[in-house]
């Protein structure tokens, strides 16, 4: 609604005003009501809202669609993980199905080597004890037969050596019941059985160089004259020889012996074959440790060389005192028993055979 006012009455005289020109758009706004213009502002409002909640949706998009291509990724990355855990998985489900395999081999072949271990440890142990059973025999037979107190300790020793490197504690017993038996050979006197032994042997090869009695032999006065006279003639050394020759013929020598036996040839021999016998018979004595039957073959011995063979030689001398010496040995020794470790010995291989046929 438009209408035109009156003009004021003014007592001034009219000037004229020259015509204002409004522009279109001036125009416009100045026919555009209050009511139009809130609704324009309202409308304009409106319209920048709804600009401005589309570029929100297009940024909640934006990053709706980055959350999507990210959560995309993701699970595509998931998706290959949980591809390689399963194939990872399958490779560990066959490494564990080959390892349960090996181990029930493993368990099989372990109790078939704990069984093979416990047969050979069984006939370890078996063999062991036959060669400590053996040693020991061999001991006593050197106890029994010659006496040989050394050679019969080198064996237990052995035998305990070998007990020693199977480190059992089951065979400490029979340890101890050997050395029971070693100490009490230890105790024993000493007697060197294998040089008497030796001594005799000797003897019984020097026989048949010892002179006999009749056999003495005067020493040459003229050779053993070293001074001859310088002016000595051809007849006075030719009687001087003579003369050295008749003293010879004729010897007078006190011996000391009532009387000398003479012997042929084969009474020699048969002298000598016998001094032999009786020094044999005195060795065998000696092994046997027959002290009686020793030193009679001895004595036997001794005046078999003071009556037939030449007491001034010196062989002859040197036999005479060794024999005199060996009389006077004391070889008799009173041999202990090692039945008490043999003994063990069997006891501990039949009770092992006894309990082994219960298990089987």
């Amino acid at each position: 609604m438009t209408g035109q006012t009156p003009e004021p009455q003014n007592s001034e005289p009219k000037t004229s005003v020259p015509p204002v020109r409004n522009s279109p758009i001036a125009g416009a706004f100045a026919r555009i009501t209050l009511t139009q213009l809130a609704l324009i502002v309202l409308a304009l409002i409106f319209l920048w809202q709804w600009l401005d909640g589309r570029r929100a949706i297009n940024d909640m998009q934006l990053q709706l669609a980055e959350k999507i291509a990210e959560m995309d990724g993701n699970s595509k990355a998931n998706r290959m993980l949980l591809a390689q855990n399963q194939e990872q998985e399958r490779e560990l489900f066959a490494k564990v199905t080959a390892l349960e395999t090996r181990y029930a081999e493993a368990q099989n072949q372990h109790a078939a080597l704990e069984a093979l271990y416990n047969d050979l440890s069984a006939n370890r142990d078996e063999t062991v004890l036959a060669e400590v059973e053996q040693m020991l025999l061999i001991a006593a037979q050197q106890l029994q037969l010659s006496a040989n107190v050394k050679a019969a300790l080198i064996a237990m020793q052995s035998a305990d050596a070998r007990l020693q490197r199977m480190d059992r504690a089951a065979f400490n017993g029979l340890r101890k019941t050997i050395s029971l038996d070693m100490d009490k050979l230890r105790a024993l006197p000493s007697v060197d059985i294998t040089g008497i032994n030796s001594q005799l042997n000797n003897m019984i090869a020097a026989v048949d160089e010892l002179p006999l009695a009749y056999q003495r032999r005067v020493p040459n006065e003229a050779a053993t004259q070293t001074v001859l006279p310088r002016d000595e003639t051809t007849w006075q050394k030719l009687l001087r020889e003579i003369w050295q020759e008749v003293k010879q013929l004729v010897r007078i020598e006190n011996t000391g012996k009532t009387d000398i036996p003479l012997l042929s040839p084969d009474q020699e021999f048969f002298l000598r074959e016998n001094l032999k016998l009786r020094l044999l018979s005195a060795r065998l004595a000696l092994l046997s440790r027959d002290e009686n039957s020793f030193g009679q073959e001895l004595k036997t011995a001794q005046l078999w060389i003071a009556r037939y063979f030449d007491g001034k030689s010196t062989q002859v001398v040197r036999m005479s005192e060794e024999l005199k010496k060996l009389s006077a040995s004391d070889i008799r020794i009173e041999l202990s028993d090692i039945s008490a470790s043999l003994q063990a010995v069997r006891n501990y291989r039949l009770t092992r055979e006894s309990s082994s046929k219960a298990r089987r």
